[in-house]
């Protein structure tokens, strides 16, 4: 543990790049290390102050705020190895967004065994932006189009267009089985709950949360479908747990899919999820502009596909 006896309480300056941010959630990610409890005990008690003053956790910051963070004790952690500075295949920049596309294999984000994801290989190889974050997820085996927020005001602006369904992402899958009935709408409410090991998982339940993904066949082959899918909802492995209960898992689904093709598949080279974010279109949330963006799909899904459905491999 730290030695606090000499330490001293530090003074930040907020900027642009925080604002509209809760003091809580200010603090937990600039204290990282300290527990929650212990921040919002600080909170608490008054010795964080914003102007001198007192604040609730649910402050918003403005720029040039000042905000007095008392000396705080560190949790010993184990040691993480640093993140590797990486840059990917940026598909749109500007100053106030980043849109990448994510290879699969690589988690979004470090935790549950992944000691850093594409935010921290971003951020390690961005050293001087002063503000990085995810607006939204992809699954690790999922490849595609993720986007990154370059400014505190975009990121709430997205996350504002993604609770109202202003953001249409569309999805291309090679899925078991022949599709039938064209254009659908999949609604099963989905259930997100954590196993007995600590994977997280997600079912079909009625008391679940509401969810909604729409269904296009784009070409058939023997016992496998090429779907588009469009997401109206954004629940945690939505795509997947839909297609899996209508009885079309896709292909390389480790989780929900049909284990005993996966590893037919895999002695034939496939050994990836079949899922890739291929379209974004999204008004930008600074200038109002209509963004369509589009990520081809990657190399070995490009091929598989080339190769089971005719004139489909081009992305």
């Amino acid at each position: 543990m730290n030695d606090l006896s000499k330490a001293r309480a530090t003074l930040l300056e907020v900027g642009e790049e925080s604002a509209a941010q809760r003091i809580d959630n200010f603090l937990i990610r600039r204290l990282k290390g300290v527990p929650k409890s212990h921040v919002y005990r600080v909170l608490r008690s008054g010795e964080v102050r914003v102007n001198s003053g007192r604040v609730g956790p649910d402050y918003r910051l403005r720029t040039g705020d000042r905000v007095r963070v008392p000396p705080v004790r560190l949790a010993d952690k184990p040691m993480r190895p640093a993140p590797r500075p990486a840059e990917l295949p940026v598909v749109y920049e500007d100053p106030a967004l980043l849109v990448v596309d994510k290879p699969s294999g690589t988690a979004v984000h470090g935790g549950s065994g992944v000691s850093y994801g594409v935010i921290e290989s971003l951020r390690a190889a961005r050293p001087q932006a002063k503000f990085l974050e995810l607006a939204h997820r992809l699954d690790r085996d999922t490849s595609g189009l993720l986007i990154i927020a370059k400014k505190r005001s975009a990121l709430v602006e997205l996350h504002r267009m993604l609770r109202e369904g202003e953001l249409e992402k569309v999805y291309v899958a090679v899925a078991a089985g022949r599709w039938r009935g064209g254009t659908k709408e999949l609604r099963e409410s989905l259930h997100k709950h954590v196993t007995a090991s600590g994977e997280r998982r997600v079912s079909v339940r009625a008391q679940g949360r509401p969810a909604a993904t729409r269904v296009s066949p784009l070409a058939q082959s023997g016992e496998l479908s090429l779907l588009e899918l469009r997401l109206l909802t954004g629940r945690t492995h939505q795509i997947r747990v839909h297609l899996a209960h209508a009885g079309h898992p896709i292909l390389g689904d480790d989780k929900y899919g049909d284990f005993e093709l996966n590893r037919a598949l895999a002695k034939q080279g496939v050994k990836r999820l079949m899922l890739h974010a291929r379209r974004l279109v999204l008004r930008h949330p600074a200038s109002d502009v209509v963004l369509r963006l589009e990520a081809p799909l990657p190399p070995d899904m490009r091929e598989f596909v080339k190769q089971r459905f005719t004139g489909h491999g081009g992305g």
